[in-house]
């Protein structure tokens, strides 16, 4: 996911994208445990997907304060 596609998600599609993601991760951490797990890649990929959307949730509440 892209910077620019976070960005122009609202603040509640932002909190509900990052619970999907979580979500995945939990199921793909699931399968890595059990060897089913086929694309390895997309838990670093989903991990850092995360932070990005947690970064900007963080900037616009700063923001908020600032303003």
């Amino acid at each position: 996911m892209k910077n620019a596609d976070i960005r122009k998600l609202t603040d509640e599609e932002l909190t509900a994208k990052v619970l999907e993601m979580r979500r995945e991760k939990l199921n793909l951490k699931i399968q890595s445990r059990t060897g089913q797990l086929s694309k390895t890649a997309r838990v670093r990929e989903l991990r850092r997907d995360i932070a990005r959307c947690l970064t900007e949730e963080t900037a616009r509440k700063n923001n908020e304060v600032k303003a």
